[in-house]
């Protein structure tokens, strides 16, 4: 039995997993290769690196599909003994390398529907592995049930479907140990991929939400690893999804893809809101494409839902129309009019819902009764479940109860086959049908219309039916809830829980006019034939090496640890400052300009104290005692407030509210930077901001000197970034002719003077020295927001200018590893202190005084 505690995924990548049944060593398959060479295994160290650069000799790109199933079957040999397989030809898997470029291997791994006994895995592994390039994870048993039964069916298929577990007996209560057999069986499909995988050559795609921590385990050792996902079921609200308790460690390790694909918009929208709220996160549309920006990562958010094999259904068309079966159901179903359903047995497809929308078109619409014939087809049954037993016997009881009510001799109102049945009788059946309803109350995608407007079109060389050298018609009625209906807009759209509204639409579709049943098949064929499988894959692989281009030119290490982990991407020049590096050069240098933010880069944010200790002024004051040095603390915040913390340290420089006060030392008057001193416009700014913190709750205002800040940190996310997007519009429309910025940065909308800002502190502070004749030949500037990108971005046109030297030493420095136009960087405030310190203990002794060091807050 697995400990309730254990949940360290780092733990479990390691392999210190607990035995939760016959477990035995395993052979390591070989690489599969596809030019000559010779690719070595990699070595436990290099596999267990997160800064993993192993180099393959194999240069031909490859793809590694992911899922929980492989697209093969498997039968037992004559006399129960040995395995036969062959290829699934309705598995998607199968079918989505056809839009893949030719030239490119396709290697799966996966599981098996059937269970192998362990002594024969391993020549099962070789032979799928030979002869269809499969690789098989096999799950122990104990493992499976808890996985697949217990947290995919029971918890996320149910989550996701927008069933909330209200009580024990209506879907269930969280169990965690379901959720370690989640995190145990991803591990094991991820060392089945580390395998057989080329890291630097190997795309890797995952289907699903059987495996959404997979990414994790495999970013973890591959930092560079092209990777996408797509989710096939729907993506629930961020109210639903909030529910779970194991919410933030699922989007995280899905935030470990570099895209992640999506059928419908909405679904794509509620996992931008669950990282949104959930981890801060905003995404951005650039040119059509949209992103997430996460530790210097593009993360890319792809929409596209997916089609039909269209030559496997006109293959299985032709087959039935030569073995006459779709001329053996017109003959069953002549003078009839047929509606049909196709679904899974599940208590999310509506089948209920259907039957009782055909008994009240029964009822209201008298002339359908011994005419028309709802042909329902339900596919066995995946999960289990008393949910489950309760709605067959629901439908059974329906179906019982609407034949006896509208049935006589000769005819039945409900056709009910539960039984599986193939493609070439299904295709048959949906040759004709008038009309095909849907009406599942949630469903990710449901390809069920799109087949049916397939097998309408028929083939030209059917000859046996009627219709094929006649005008292609075609009527849907489909939920509103599943993915295909945004696709579909020339189908009669429902809500299913309302069945009377979906009579009145079963009602409609077979009444509609031939003519306008022709402009709407063709409509949706057009789409259906265009869009297919190929298509979908085709622009699923391209999305994803667009996604991965840079990845190979781009530093890339792994932090955190568990289900924290993720890789930081940053530019190859951004590197950490070395503390030796920097002090040898500040020995050698003669004038010294070193510019200091303040909160978040001496001063840790998370402080509730903002007042600088002891320890700071003691630096600072040391830094001030070698004349070499002009030192400058630059920040955001009011020039009273610095001034009253930083009063004993006489000689130091201070920029306050970004650089509109400033004076070189505490004898110095406050001079006014900007262009001027009306602030007239306040009176126009502050009425607005107003209205919305009055509006949006959990936002403020701040007021200073010379600027206004609304902050919505507080707010709902959504709400708080919709108010402020509104806001920026409305403050740029009435202040448009007033000498001020309006911007926005992390949760703030900023309205100060035009030309302030700390790039032009640091400008005026270079300049002013060289026009003393003491140009800087060392720089030190130091900031952990977008604020202070502005100093970096100074620097360069310095040099440019000639302010600066080009001999000048610059160590522009941000504070944490994130994007930035800085060089350097060091991890925290406490970093630069012990940098500050480092350089304080290195100045010019024979300048320096230790009197005003000791003056204590």
């Amino acid at each position: 039995m697995m400990s309730r505690s254990y949940t360290n995924l780092l733990d479990l990548a390691s392999g210190n997993f607990p035995v939760m049944g016959p477990v035995r060593e395993r052979k390591r398959l070989t690489r599969v290769m596809t030019v000559p060479g010779v690719v070595s295994e990699l070595d436990d160290d290099q596999a267990n690196s997160v800064n993993s650069d192993v180099h393959s000799s194999v240069n031909q790109d490859r793809i590694i599909i992911v899922a929980n199933q492989l697209p093969v079957k498997a039968k037992r040999g004559p006399d129960n003994k040995g395995w036969s397989f062959n290829w699934d030809d309705y598995s998607l898997l199968l079918q989505l390398k056809d839009g893949l470029p030719e030239e490119m291997e396709v290697l799966y791994v996966g599981s098996l529907k059937i269970d192998v006994d362990i002594n024969e895995q391993d020549e099962v592994s070789s032979v799928l592995l030979e002869k269809f390039k499969c690789v098989p994870a096999f799950l122990p048993p104990e493992i499976f049930n808890k996985f697949y039964h217990g947290f995919c069916k029971h918890h996320l298929w149910s989550l996701f479907h927008y069933m909330l577990p209200y009580s024990a007996n209506h879907g269930g209560r969280f169990d965690r140990s379901l959720w370690e057999a989640y995190v145990a069986a991803n591990k094991i499909f991820s060392q089945r991929v580390t395998e057989v995988i080329n890291p630097e050559d190997d795309y890797i795609w995952i289907h699903d939400y059987h495996l959404m921590v997979l990414p994790t385990f495999l970013r973890r050792r591959f930092n560079r690893l092209r990777m996408g996902f797509f989710l096939h079921s729907p993506f629930p609200s961020s109210e639903i999804y909030r529910t779970l308790p194991v919410r933030e460690e699922i989007l995280k390790a899905l935030l470990n893809s570099d895209l992640i694909g999506f059928h419908t918009f909405d679904y794509a929208r509620h996992f931008l809101s669950c990282c949104s709220r959930m981890l801060g996160l905003e995404y951005q549309s650039k040119r059509g494409y949209i992103g997430l920006e996460y530790y210097g990562r593009t993360i890319g958010i792809k929409i596209m839902p997916v089609g039909v094999h269209m030559e496997q259904i006109e293959s299985a068309l032709r087959v039935a129309d030569k073995e006459s079966r779709i001329h053996e159901f017109k003959q069953k179903f002549d003078g009839k009019t047929v509606l049909l359903g196709v679904d899974d047995m599940d208590v999310f497809k509506g089948v209920n819902l259907k039957l009782l929308a055909m008994e009240q078109m029964l009822k209201q619409h008298p002339k359908w009764q011994g005419r028309a014939v709802l042909v329902q087809i339900t596919n066995p049954a995946r999960g289990r479940g008393k949910d489950l037993e309760d709605t067959q016997a629901e439908i059974q009881a329906s179906c019982k109860r609407i034949n006896e009510m509208f049935g006589k001799p000769g005819y039945e109102p409900i056709v009910f086959i539960d039984r599986p049945i193939s493609l070439t009788e299904r295709v048959a059946y949906y040759t004709i049908a008038e009309c095909v309803v849907v009406t599942a109350v949630r469903d990710g995608m449901n390809l069920t219309p799109y087949e049916y407007i397939a097998c309408r079109q028929g083939v030209s060389e059917s000859a046996s039916s009627s219709e094929s050298n006649g005008p292609k018609k075609s009527m849907l009625v489909v939920s509103e809830f599943i993915g295909c209906s945004p696709s579909l807009s020339g189908a009669i759209r429902v809500n299913p829980w309302n069945f009377e509204a979906t009579a009145e639409a079963m009602n409609e579709a077979i009444s509609m006019a031939d003519a306008e049943k022709q402009l709407q098949h063709e409509k949706h064929y057009r789409y259906v034939s265009s869009h297919d499988v190929a298509f979908w894959s085709r622009s699923f692989f391209q999305d994803m090496e667009r996604t991965c281009k840079d990845h190979f030119k781009r530093r890339c290490w792994g932090i955190g640890l568990s289900f924290g982990f993720r890789v930081v991407a940053l530019d190859p020049n951004f590197r950490k400052l070395s503390i030796d590096h920097i002090e040898s050069v500040y020995v050698r240098s003669k004038n010294r300009a070193i510019l200091l933010d303040y909160d978040g880069t001496v001063m840790p944010q998370t402080s509730h104290n903002k007042t600088p200790n002891a320890e700071v002024i003691s630096i600072v004051n040391r830094l001030l005692g070698d004349t070499k040095n002009t030192v400058f603390v630059v920040s955001g915040r009011g020039k009273e407030s610095l001034d009253k913390w930083f009063s004993p340290c006489k000689k130091l420089g201070i920029a306050a509210e970004h650089g509109y006060f400033m004076r070189w030392s505490s004898d110095d008057k406050w001079e006014v930077c900007g262009p001027n001193s009306e602030f007239g416009w306040k009176q126009i700014a502050e009425p607005v901001m107003r209205l919305y913190t009055e509006a949006t709750d959990g936002s403020s205002i701040e007021t200073k000197e010379s600027a206004l800040v609304w902050h919505h940190r507080d707010a709902d996310p959504s709400f708080g970034s919709s108010q402020a997007k509104e806001m920026l519009d409305h403050l740029e429309s009435v202040l448009a002719n007033e000498p001020v910025t309006v911007k926005s940065g992390q949760f703030i909308i900023d309205v100060k003077p035009q030309g302030v800002s700390k790039g032009v502190v640091a400008e005026k502070v270079f300049t002013t020295m060289a026009e003393s004749g003491k140009q800087a030949d060392f720089v030190l500037c130091i900031g952990d927001d977008r604020s202070d990108e502005e100093m970096f971005e100074i620097i360069s046109s310095a040099i440019s200018s000639g302010i600066l030297s080009s001999n000048t030493s610059v160590f522009a420095c941000t504070v944490g590893q994130k994007p930035s136009k800085a060089k350097y960087y060091l991890d925290d405030p406490a970093e630069v202190i012990n940098m500050l310190e480092a350089l304080a203990d290195a100045s010019d002794p024979g300048s320096f005084t230790d009197t005003e060091s000791d003056i204590s807050l």
